[in-house]
């Protein structure tokens, strides 16, 4: 079997790397990958983007399924492309990727489908944006309402700092297009989570819980990014929860949108806030998240490659399950200094085999290329180095005993990835 990974992230890489693990793939390719994806795939010079190159791609060398990693394609329609010349590819459609395409779309459909999420208001004009702040009892949160990257959220804690993000999106314009239009909604209180799940329409199959940690610096401070670095499990979604999450959010929504004619086959992650009253839902993803995958993949026993070839294939996934290590993953994203801002590129890294060296450790590459034999950096997330052990102490010790053998100029990562589990477990 031939495989297709589309995406040039850490979560590509691995995608890339687990499904190359399957006994029943025989090639993996990645499309455009990455310096490190290079070491577990073959790297196709296409970008995520690129959908007719793909689909010419996928046909010339009879590629039998096509993984689609990053939401940018999704929300394109590449799997409308590809599904209407018959080809298997896994990840929902355009109308439903506008989930994560669109944060008014999805506000919308939680409220249609009654689940649980913070009060909100749309606004397209500042002025109006702004009455609303000043009327309402409570801090808000501030969102672009289109893709931007993870980066597209600003939290708030005075009417002063929320207004003063309204002027930053709608004009500013600091998130492009993506900030025409902005949801401000009620800044929920409690500990974020993620809840990540493959679904055929009709039945799911929920992944092992994680959690992600956005912002840039230590103790959850500084602005938002894509992901400093996430662990699974996550304590704070016990047994109850899930349960939860399931009956109350994702079959509702995947429900309601059937309704509508819109069938949803892939992934669908819930970014959630843990409240005191229960799980609240903060977004919804169409994609699996990063770094989240990280270290899921590094737990994962069973071999995901079946489930994805029948999602992909409009097939069901009733009675398939999947099987996870006891012991917990940790992933810490290393970044380029100034990340999420402005950042340098091409600067070298040395350590990674190394890093790789001690025992249950994977670097998963996220913004790298090769230049001369040698690994350097393209992105403000540059490597994710995932680690696993048999308990969350040993996983986090060994994961960050591993990024002190790396290095590259102007390196940064936080030094508290995992930290809130550990209070939860003593």
């Amino acid at each position: 079997m031939k495989v297709l990974v589309i995406g040039s992230g850490g979560r590509e890489h691995a995608l890339s790397w687990k499904i190359g693990k399957s006994g029943i793939v025989d090639e993996v390719f990645c499309a455009p990958g990455n310096g490190g994806i290079a070491r577990d795939a073959i790297c196709v010079d296409i970008p995520a983007e690129d959908i007719r190159g793909l689909l010419k791609f996928v046909r010339d060398n009879a590629v039998d399924l096509t993984v689609v990693g990053p939401e940018m394609p999704l929300v394109a329609g590449i799997v409308d492309a590809f599904q209407a010349e018959n080809i298997p590819v896994f990840g929902p459609e355009r109308r439903a990727s506008r989930l994560e395409g669109s944060k008014i779309f999805a506000k919308e459909y939680m409220q249609k489908a009654s689940i649980p999420t913070a009060r909100f208001g749309v606004f397209t004009d500042a002025v109006k944006a702004g009455n609303y702040i000043r009327e309402v009892d409570f801090p808000v949160v501030v969102k672009a309402d289109g893709l931007a990257a993870g980066k597209g959220v600003i939290v708030t804690s005075t009417k002063n700092e929320a207004l003063a993000a309204i002027d930053e999106i709608l004009v500013g314009k600091s998130f492009g297009d993506a900030g025409t239009s902005i949801v401000v909604e009620e800044r929920l209180i409690g500990e974020e989570a993620s809840f990540i799940a493959i679904c055929d329409g009709e039945h799911i199959i929920p992944l092992a819980s994680s959690q992600d940690h956005k912002p840039a610096l230590d103790n959850d401070q500084g602005p938002n990014t894509g992901g400093m670095g996430a662990y699974s499990p996550a304590p704070v979604l016990d047994e109850s929860s899930y349960g939860e999450v399931l009956d109350k959010i994702l079959y509702p929504l995947i429900h309601t949108m059937k309704n509508d004619g819109i069938v949803y086959r892939g992934v669908i992650y819930a970014g959630l806030m843990m409240t005191r009253t229960g799980p609240f839902v903060l977004e919804f993803n169409a994609r699996m998240g990063d770094p989240e995958t990280q270290p899921l993949l590094m737990r994962l026993k069973s071999d995901i490659v079946p489930v994805l070839a029948e999602v992909a294939n409009h097939g069901s996934i009733k009675g398939m399950n999947l099987v996870w290590e006891e012991g917990p993953s940790v992933c810490v994203v290393l970044a380029s200094g100034g990340y999420p801002g402005s950042y340098e590129k091409g600067k070298v890294i040395d350590g990674i085999e190394e890093a790789e060296k001690i025992e249950g450790v994977k670097v998963f590459h996220a913004g790298t290329r090769l230049r001369d034999d040698m690994i350097v950096t393209s992105g403000g997330r540059v490597l994710g180095v995932t680690a696993s052990g048999d308990n969350l102490k040993a996983s986090i010790d060994k994961a960050y005993r591993a990024v002190s053998r790396i290095s590259f100029e102007n390196m940064h990562y936080r030094k508290d990835i995992g930290h809130k589990a550990l209070k939860r477990l003593t």
